[in-house]
This record gives C-alpha cells, sequence and structure tokens, in this order.
C-alpha cells in the first residue's frame, strides 16, 4: 500500500489551462512510470512567434507549405533539435537527432513502426530516468527543458499519459488527485482545497470522460479494464491540465465506444493556447483528433512530415509506401 507520505511526494503536471497533466514518480519508489538539428527559418509564413531567434523543423516548414497552415501568429511551445538519447544502462542508442517544432494550437501525431523510438521520445521529454540524453536541445516555452528535473517539467505544463498505467492500491481516485491538484495549487501560491470543495470541482470533469461519481472512491487504476484506466489518464488531464500533453498509444486496447469517449474527451481539452503530442500506430483514433501535423520516425529521427493522407496511405499499404515516396 502506498502511504500518504509516499503519495506527497508524487508530482504533477500542468497549467493554467483546463487541459492536461501527469504524475512523476520520486526516484525513492520501489516503482517508475509516468502518467505524467532544425535547419534556419526557411519562410517567416511558416514558423511560431518567438521573441529572439527564430528556427523551424524543416519537415513542419514543408508541411506548412503543403497545407497552407499559417504560423505566423502562433506561439512556439516546444522546440526539439538533434535530439540523441541512449539507453541509460546499456548506452544503446536509441534517439538519433530528433526535430521537432510545435506551436500553440496544434496536434502532433508521431507514427512509425515498433522500435523506431516513438516511446522513447515521449519518456525522454518528461525526464525518464531509464534514458540518457547524449546530445541536442530542448526548449519548451523558451526554457532549458533538458535542466529540469521531472516534476519541474510536470509544474512547467507538461503532461504524459503512458501505455500502461499502474495500480495504487489503497488510494482512491480522488484522494490522488485532490493531493496532485494541491500540489499544483502550493506551487502557485494558493491555498488548498479541502475534500468538500474538491469534490465540486472534479465532479464535472467526470462527465467529459463518461464515468460515474462511484468511480471516485476506487482504487488508483486497481481491476481497472483497459479503457477505464484510458479514461482515469485523461481524467487526470481535465483536472490538471496542461500546456503540452503527451498520448502514448492512448488508443492501445480500446474497443470503439471507449475510443470515441478518450477522443472527445481530448477534443473537448484542446484549446488554441495548448498542444497535444499523440503517439500512434493507427488511423482510427486520428480520424476523432485531427491532427494539424503528422510525422514518421524511423531509425531514432523524424524522417518525413505530412498531413492526414499520410496515415490512410499507411493504414493501406504499409511504411513502405511511406519509404519509397
Amino acid at each position: 500500500m502506498v502511504s500518504a507520505l509516499e503519495m506527497a511526494q508524487f508530482c504533477c503536471a500542468f497549467s493554467s489551462q483546463s487541459s492536461p497533466l501527469t504524475f512523476i514518480p520520486k526516484s525513492s519508489f520501489k516503482f517508475r512510470s509516468f502518467t505524467c538539428s532544425t535547419t534556419r527559418l526557411l519562410s517567416i509564413g511558416t514558423s511560431c512567434r518567438r521573441p529572439l531567434s527564430l528556427t523551424a523543423n524543416l519537415a513542419s516548414v514543408h508541411s506548412a507549405e503543403a497545407s497552407g497552415v499559417d504560423r505566423r501568429d502562433k506561439k512556439l511551445l516546444l522546440e526539439v533539435k538533434d535530439l540523441t538519447a541512449v539507453i541509460s544502462e546499456s548506452k544503446q542508442q536509441i534517439l538519433n537527432g530528433v526535430n521537432l517544432l510545435v506551436c500553440e494550437g496544434e496536434v502532433h501525431a508521431v507514427m512509425g513502426k515498433n522500435g523506431s523510438g516513438k516511446s522513447t521520445f515521449s519518456k525522454v521529454l518528461v525526464g525518464h530516468p531509464d534514458y540518457e540524453v547524449t546530445g541536442g536541445t530542448v526548449e519548451f516555452k523558451g526554457k532549458n527543458l533538458l535542466e529540469m528535473d521531472p516534476e519541474e517539467r510536470s509544474l512547467a505544463g507538461l503532461f504524459m499519459s503512458f501505455q500502461s498505467p499502474i495500480e495504487i492500491p489503497g488510494v482512491s481516485n480522488i484522494d490522488f488527485l485532490n493531493m496532485a491538484y494541491n500540489a499544483r495549487r502550493r506551487k502557485l501560491g494558493l491555498p488548498e482545497l479541502g475534500p468538500i470543495e474538491f469534490y465540486g470541482y472534479i465532479s464535472p470533469k467526470l462527465d467529459i470522460v463518461n464515468m460515474k461519481t462511484d468511480f471516485l472512491n476506487r482504487n488508483v487504476n486497481e481491476g481497472f479494464s483497459g479503457g477505464e484506466r484510458k479514461r482515469n489518464e485523461i481524467l487526470q488531464l481535465a483536472v490538471l491540465g496542461a500546456d503540452l500533453a503527451i498520448l502514448d498509444e492512448i488508443d492501445s486496447g480500446l474497443d470503439v465506444d471507449a475510443l470515441k469517449d478518450v477522443a472527445k474527451a481530448v477534443n473537448s481539452l484542446f484549446t488554441p493556447t495548448n498542444s497535444v503530442l499523440i503517439i500512434t500506430h493507427y488511423l482510427r483514433l486520428l480520424e476523432y483528433i485531427k491532427p494539424t501535423y503528422i510525422h514518421i520516425m524511423e531509425g531514432g529521427k523524424i524522417v518525413k512530415t505530412g498531413d492526414i493522407s499520410m496515415a490512410k496511405v499507411l493504414e493501406q499499404e504499409g511504411y513502405k509506401a511511406i519509404s519509397k515516396a
């Protein structure tokens, strides 16, 4: 059973927006999990607003030109340049120069074969200790993300829901979320919400994920179905909020109805000032959550960027068709 003291060590990821968040256990826990070189600017019409210098991912520039996306009035949120990373213990190279630019109000989907580096990329962004960054830079809201501890990244507005959310026996959903939400309020210098006040705050959020109130009294993910676990992840996102939500295969293990519920919830939390980064294998999720860009990852880096049509080609013909294009 996780004690209240241990639970207090959980950190959450969210911002002032009413969108996603994450929980990151300290390394002292017996378990560890997370729920939480570009080229110079080629065309000013395809970059996000940036105070000092303007840079852009070449693939994103080409995609913007092709799709007619105007990024001039969008604020730069995440900029990844030449990111390389290895597995901490074995030093096996996984990421080989990832480049990505995300502006506010955009949905990015990363697709690729198993072992291409998709999930590793997402875990590196949130500071997972199993991976070591060996090169490149990552800026989040103008600050060096790689210099932040995982909990600092969470509080800065980064959220991650992962493929297999862990169980926390003995800790109810409502207590877990209440502690996480109050951690955020303390960081902002705001008074904490008591149990009654927090219940009033969280109850309407249940409608977003199509869940009943008795769900709050169940232990975190204990005995949950795959669909319930994914809904619970999105409930955390709804309660805690984030500027950038990373959804790692949020569609895995979901039936059609659960997929629609999760997609509807994500869409309801998406605003012009936050963004979503989706890791997925399948077109079906992207038919409900419309991506601004789709990126193909291969060999630990993004090799192609396009629109929804690229996912449709993948669905019908596989990655060979993309490689030949």
